[in-house]
C-alpha cells in the first residue's frame, strides 16, 4: 500500500501539473467538486479497491475535462456563469440588498466582519458596494469621501 501511495502522488502531481494551478488555487464550487473527487478516486488506487492504472486514468480525464470545461468557459459568458458562478451583489449604491443577503446568507456581522478583515474602519455606512464573490469571499468597495 506504501508504495502505491508513492505511485499515486507522483501521478497526482504530475496530472494536476498538466491540468493548472487553478484546480486547487481558487475555491469556486467549480474547483471544489474536481478536488473531491479526485482525491476520492486516488484514495481507492491507493487503497487498493480500484485497479491502479485505470483509477491514475480517470484521474487524469477528471482534470482534463476540468481544463476543458475552465477554457469553454473562458470563451463563452453564459457558460461561464453556469460552470464557475457569478458575484451577487450584496450592497448597491450604498444601500443593502436584503434579498441577496437572505438568498446567500450573509447577515450584517458578516459584511462587518468583511470591513475589518479588509482593513477599513467604519461601519455599513461607509460601503458604496459589496459582492459575494464566486469563491465565496466578499469583496467591498468603500464609498469615496466628498471634499467640503
Amino acid at each position: 500500500m506504501s508504495a502505491r501511495a508513492v505511485g499515486i502522488f507522483f501521478a497526482a502531481l504530475l496530472i494536476i501539473r498538466i491540468g493548472n494551478h487553478r484546480i486547487f488555487g481558487k475555491s469556486s464550487a467549480f474547483d471544489i467538486i474536481l478536488g473531491i473527487i479526485y482525491g476520492s478516486i486516488l484514495s481507492r488506487a491507493i487503497t487498493g479497491n480500484a485497479p491502479f492504472w485505470p483509477t491514475v486514468t480517470a484521474a487524469f480525464t477528471l482534470v482534463l475535462l476540468h481544463k476543458m470545461l475552465a477554457a469553454f468557459a473562458y470563451h463563452t459568458n453564459f457558460m461561464s456563469g453556469f460552470i464557475k458562478g457569478r458575484p451577487k451583489a450584496l450592497v448597491k449604491n450604498g444601500n443593502l440588498q436584503t434579498e441577496a443577503m437572505r438568498e446567500s446568507s450573509v447577515t450584517e456581522n458578516d459584511l462587518t466582519e468583511a470591513l475589518r478583515i479588509t482593513g477599513c474602519g467604519g461601519g455599513l455606512e461607509s460601503i458604496e458596494s459589496a459582492y459575494l464573490e464566486r469563491s465565496g469571499k466578499i469583496s467591498i468597495i468603500l464609498k469615496k469621501e466628498q471634499d467640503n
